[in-house]
């Protein structure tokens, strides 16, 4: 169980998170919905421990991430928002870096990365420098690395940016089927249509604040039974009548 307990950060005067409190439980699937800048990233960075929050605390089974943070971390596997790291390193260098960085045994090292290889179609490419790869072979790189040693806790932040469609599907199964084991996946999403096929349950966030905490079945319920798209702009997108800011274009030749 993942519990964020009134967690905020503030970056200066901006506050990205304020008062963040949710309990994700084993065996569901729990995605993060928001806009760009709505908190989304923030809130896995805390805690992944790449970033501390300024007030609250988080656990992980019943454990506080400042007291166990190694621990913690042994049991999660992260998928970042951004793709663009370890650019000079092979996809193997980088995949041999994670397989030590978490202990993982040459036997289930060598088993594990030639299923991935295989189910993300990246076989052929293992031996390319990352720096090479397009968005979606360097978003591949980083799911097989963050999978190797078969982790509890699945953190993707926005994994299936510039995914084939094939991957994206197999990597909804595998969601899917890690959460039916027992395990966690927490991911974070703007894509509504992905939300609505796989979650178990969602926070939906703006501004740093919790504006929804619950099943997406609850949340239509409690809305005529909208679509989840429809309750998401009136809770999260603009009021009606509020108009997005205009933007003027300078012809070609001018500035």
């Amino acid at each position: 169980m993942i519990e964020f307990r009134n967690v905020s950060k503030n970056y200066g005067q901006k506050q990205a998170l304020k008062n963040v409190t949710l309990a994700i439980q084993p065996g569901e699937i729990f995605g993060l919905i928001g806009h760009n800048g709505a908190g989304k990233s923030t809130a896995i960075k805390s805690l992944v421990s790449i970033i501390d929050p300024t007030a609250g605390e988080i656990l992980v089974d019943g454990e506080k991430l400042t007291d166990h943070r190694l621990a913690i971390k042994s049991k999660i596997g992260y998928v970042p928002d951004s793709p663009n790291m370890f650019l000079r390193l092979t996809a193997t260098e980088y995949w041999n870096l994670m397989a030590t960085a978490y202990e993982v045994t040459p036997d289930s090292y060598q088993d594990k990365l030639t299923a991935l290889l295989e189910l993300f179609d990246m076989t052929e490419n293992q031996y390319g420098v990352i720096n090479s790869f397009s968005h979606g072979m360097r978003q591949k790189t980083f799911i097989i690395g963050a999978l190797l040693s078969n982790p509890d806790i699945w953190i993707l932040d926005e994994p299936m940016t510039g995914l084939d469609p094939q991957a994206v599907f197999d990597l909804k199964e595998m969601m899917k089927q890690h959460a039916a084991a027992g395990n966690i996946v927490l991911f974070s999403t703007h894509v509504l249509d992905t939300a609505q096929q796989i979650c178990d349950h969602i926070a939906i966030l703006k501004q740093g604040e919790v504006l929804y905490d619950g099943t997406i079945e609850d949340l239509q319920a409690q809305n005529e039974h909208q679509s989840l798209e429809t309750i998401y702009l009136k809770m999260a997108g603009r009021q009606p009548g509020e108009n997005p800011t205009a933007v003027s274009v300078e012809p070609e030749g001018r500035g």
